[in-house]
């Protein structure tokens, strides 16, 4: 690719890795045996005037297109030669595709493909024009191969074949796809490629109605195990210089797939083809990380089989003991000038509960003083923990409580013992749609404080705007680092926790029965549950604090 010569209609210097093509070998050509993988040749060989891939991340079918409208673009009209146009999501996309159009142009018809910046008039809606700069390649024939900016306003009127790439994250998606209708009244043709973006996304739509036959579109599906399976890394190996083994075919994958951590959602669409049910992310990872401090603790217990089966009265003892081992020094911790507050996410069996306790500072920000995570806990031994916190809480605010199928009768039980601090909370659109926006200010404001642990970041990043409206997607699951799974149980409890910490106070009136009970020798040493951050500090008595 060194002897391109790049021609301007500007003094500007052409991007370095422009001509390269994504660092394709100068040598490379695309039809020697085992270059073009088999999804690749059979993209080439659907000649459909409307053609459509739905395919994982970098599965080569950009690759191949470039060759495809590199062969149309060199061939007279006559013979079936024609313009393309290529119009991907962003101008770095354009420039590496006609990197590509350059190098087969040489490799393939033997012609010195010289690269172009020129000057493009970007239409907009109020008839007003703005210049950009936009790449082409000219061949002998006449024909060329243009990338061009999505504005729907410079799509129409043009003639000849238009390339959508990546189509589903396109600023006006529907706007381009309907801009390039009018193509087809004189012969022209149309190919969109796309990972997914989203159910709710045009691309999605546009799938689903080409199933049903209308538009009539040839459809292609690529997820990123069938380009494997077609030697997708075996090609990398070629590009890359590697050597190609099977224990580093495994590396490389457990790698690819590695990086998507606990975004199920994220890795489904990306190499699966599985749109996700979110319109987006409700909060950057940026977002949520500069909002977490070290030194809060976070409680994690998953409460064993002997315990949650163990007689009423026995169970009861070793919770109240659990409580003291466990929470009585973080209670203690609590400023007694500052209002408390907490959110809980209710779980019982498949789902854990989270609860996120508060105070509000005296700079008004919402500073978490405990995450506790409970699983496999029975309503009895919720009870117990929850009212041990709410009467262990200085200057108790508010209680936001999921009040959602299961959760409804331990949220209930809490606001008969104590009124009307605890809110009954259904976790509804409605509920949503008023209470997720300030939640998301407060990230914004930096005005709320959270642990600095991975599962409560990735509980926050699962956080989606499903339609609208920002929630966890149904169906959502995660692991976390124990191996548990979590469906950003946390997140809809600190957006709860943040909700309480908006209401204003009101007067309860509570104390404990005073009785003190011992716990029970059957299941020995009450166990100290995970906590990070900081250590346990010391126990100081059996206070009955629940109420039971």
């Amino acid at each position: 690719m060194s002897d391109l010569i790049p021609s301007f209609e500007h003094d500007e210097v052409l991007p370095e890795e422009l001509p390269r093509g994504s660092d394709i070998p100068d040598d490379l050509d695309p039809f020697a045996d085992g270059i073009l993988m088999q999804h690749q040749k059979d993209w080439l060989a659907d000649t459909s005037t409307l053609k459509l891939a739905e395919k994982g991340r970098r599965t080569g079918i950009t690759f191949a297109e470039a060759l495809d409208d590199t062969l149309i673009a060199a061939t007279k009209r006559t013979e079936g030669g024609d313009n393309v146009f290529y119009i991907g999501d962003t101008k770095d996309k354009g420039r590496e595709f006609i990197g590509y159009v350059a190098h087969f142009a040489k490799v393939v018809s033997g012609e010195l493909g010289e690269i172009e910046e020129f000057v493009f008039k970007e239409q907009r809606e109020d008839g007003s024009a703005n210049e950009i700069s936009a790449y082409r390649v000219r061949f002998a024939s006449g024909f060329r191969v243009e990338a061009l900016s999505s504005r729907p306003e410079n799509i129409r009127g043009l003639q000849g074949v238009v390339v959508i790439d990546e189509a589903a994250f396109h600023i006006d998606v529907r706007g381009v796809l309907d801009a390039v209708n009018a193509l087809l009244i004189w012969g022209g043709k149309i190919r969109v490629i796309s990972t997914h973006n989203g159910v709710k996304n045009p691309f999605n739509e546009l799938i689903a109605d080409a199933k049903s036959g209308e538009p009539p579109f040839s459809l292609h599906f690529i997820p990123f195990q069938t380009a494997v399976d077609n030697g997708l890394y075996e090609r990398v190996c070629l590009v890359r210089g590697w050597e190609a083994t099977d224990e580093g075919k495994q590396e490389w994958l457990d790698l690819i797939v590695g990086a998507y951590g606990t975004r199920d959602v994220a890795r489904k669409q990306e190499l699966e083809c599985i749109p996700g049910e979110g319109d987006g992310s409700f909060l950057t990872r940026i977002q949520i990380e500069s909002c977490m401090i070290d030194g809060i603790p976070i409680i994690r217990w998953a409460v064993p089989e002997e315990v949650a089966t163990a007689p009423l009265k026995i169970r009861a003892a070793f919770t109240r003991d659990w409580c003291n081992t466990n929470l009585l020094s973080i209670l203690q911790d609590f400023d007694p000038a500052l209002w408390s507050y907490f959110g809980e996410d209710f779980g019982r069996h498949g789902d854990m509960t989270s609860i996120v306790g508060g105070q509000i500072l005296t700079n008004l920000t919402r500073r978490s003083r405990f995450v506790l995570e409970l699983r496999k806990a029975p309503y009895a031994m919720q009870k117990i923990i929850l009212f041990y916190i709410i009467r262990g809480m200085p200057r108790f605010l508010a209680g936001a409580m999921d009040a959602t199928g299961n959760g409804e009768y331990l949220a209930e039980t809490a606001n008969e013992n104590f009124g009307e601090a605890i809110h009954q909370v259904k976790l509804n659109q409605a509920w949503y749609r008023a209470n997720m926006e300030p939640y998301r200010s407060a990230f914004d404001d930096k005005s709320v404080q959270l642990p600095n642990d991975a599962d409560i970041l990735s509980d926050h990043q699962a956080i989606q705007v499903v339609g609208g409206v920002a929630k966890v997607p149904d169906g959502y699951s995660g692991k976390g680092a124990d191996g548990y799974d979590r469906h950003g149980d946390t997140g809809i409890a600190g957006a709860l926790a943040y909700y309480a910490s908006r209401q204003d106070p009101k007067v309860i009136d509570f104390q404990s029965s005073g009785q003190t009970r011992a716990s029970v020798p059957a299941f020995g040493e009450v166990p100290s549950a995970e906590r990070t951050s900081t250590g346990f500090g010391t126990v100081a008595g059996r206070n009955n604090m629940d109420g039971f």
